[in-house]
């Protein structure tokens, strides 16, 4: 039985195309995608009053679906402050310091210690937390400071980032939008990520042995190095012994998070939720302690610089992801049952009538969604356009019977890799 395609699916269709082309071009991506809702709105009701207000209820619903994913990244990055504004993280990262005493050693002890404090903390706070107590040893080990921002970067923005697999907010954008559960995208990114993890980092630390071989670089001294990453920290809030204590419990708590998320098999919001309360009592105890009096205020304080950052990241995801939301269930959520009896989803409707119309391969559809995936990195911040890609993946993995998992991931990975900060200068993320 065919599926009937409406002017809803072509006007859908016109738009992808659009947020493509603008991301092509580097444009922002906002304007097109509330003209997109407003348009899928008043062709399906008729109704211009009710129009408006779907791309006002557009946003409500994407903030709602995002709203656990922008909550963890805040209080991530609020507690993260805490434990440099407290001197906490040098003393966390202090004991790897005596493993730095060449290159080599400075290159992937950085880089594997980025990646794991990314997957908790996320790759911005995790440079800040690392940053100011480990370039200067790598330099001083011969490691130039070129070297160190490609091991943070590969490691922290590339693999950490674009798997995702502990905050999981990558995963939920994508999978949201391909109406899947996150826990498939989870699971068929793992290869992939590692695929492009190792090839990455090897061949980055290869031609880095090479240039400076070659003498390429030019080490700068350590009082240097600091220039620029100057953290606000006041030695006296902690003692000593303080600092070594909340450096113990505080990786310790974590991986009692995994333990539980493991036993309990804890995925998506869970897992989001687990991570989140345990950043939470962690950042109230550290203002507590070492704020003393002035602990309830500056409590406060962080959350709100936590939140500042959070919604700065996601603020041109919201319009995109509303926009790709109406791909899916969310059309009768946000405008009404408008689609023919018979639809599943008009991303769903248009890959089966794709299916009947171009013979898709396996082949075509993997490097159409690595395609993608890299376009909507274009602009930089590696979140704003993976919607896309899990929309995309959910319409080639429809039209070629399967995959949707595997292709939603690729298209994830694709973008975050190439705006997430590894290639295109990153903006917020």
């Amino acid at each position: 039985m065919g599926i009937e395609l409406t002017s809803l699916h072509w006007i859908y269709v016109v738009f992808i195309v659009l947020i493509i082309g603008f991301m092509v071009k580097r444009w922002d991506t906002t304007l097109i995608c509330i003209l997109g809702i407003f348009l899928l709105a008043i062709i399906a009701t008729g109704d211009l009053t009710s129009s408006i207000s779907g791309v006002f209820n557009s946003f409500i619903y994407a903030i709602t679906e995002l709203l656990s994913t922008i909550l963890i990244i805040s209080i991530i990055v609020a507690m993260s402050r805490v434990l440099i504004t407290s001197g906490i993280n040098e003393v966390m990262v202090a004991p790897f310091t005596k493993i730095i005493k060449t290159p080599t050693l400075a290159y992937w002890t950085i880089g594997i210690l980025m990646m794991i404090i990314s997957w908790f903390f996320w790759p911005s706070p995790a440079v800040a937390l690392l940053g100011a107590v480990l370039l200067p040893v790598a330099i001083r080990a011969g490691l130039p400071a070129l070297g160190v921002a490609m091991a943070m970067n590969l490691f922290g923005h590339g693999i950490a980032l674009s798997g995702d697999i502990v905050i999981q907010g990558a995963p939920k954008l994508t999978a949201d939008a391909a109406g899947i559960p996150v826990g498939d995208v989870v699971s068929a990114s793992i290869p992939l990520v590692m695929t492009m993890g190792l090839v990455t980092t090897i061949a980055a630390f290869i031609l880095l042995k090479r240039d400076m071989k070659r003498g390429t670089f030019q080490l700068t001294t350590s009082s240097e190095s600091n220039d620029g990453i100057e953290q606000l920290k006041d030695e006296h809030l902690l003692t000593r012994g303080q600092k070594r204590f909340f450096a113990i419990l505080i990786p310790f708590t974590f991986l009692l998070d995994v333990i539980a998320m493991s036993v309990l098999k804890l995925q998506g919001g869970d897992a989001t939720a687990l991570i989140g309360g345990t950043a939470v009592f962690i950042l109230l105890v550290l203002c507590l302690v070492a704020h003393k009096k002035q602990g309830f205020e500056k409590s406060t304080d962080y959350l709100i610089q936590g939140f500042q950052f959070g919604f700065k990241v996601f603020g041109p995801v919201i319009p995109i992801a509303a926009f790709f939301y109406l791909g899916d269930s969310g059309f009768t959520k946000i405008i009404g049952d408008y689609l023919p009896s018979a639809s599943h989803g008009i991303v769903n409707d248009l890959g089966v009538g794709l299916a009947a119309v171009v013979p898709l391969t396996k082949e075509i559809a993997v490097v159409t969604l690595a395609i993608v995936g890299a376009i909507t990195g274009l602009d930089g911040s590696g979140f704003s356009g993976i919607s896309l890609a899990g929309s995309i993946g959910s319409l080639f993995g429809n039209a070629i019977g399967g995959g949707t998992a595997t292709l939603t991931a690729l298209g994830q990975i694709t973008g975050i890799w190439v705006g997430g900060g590894t290639l295109s200068p990153m903006e917020d993320i």
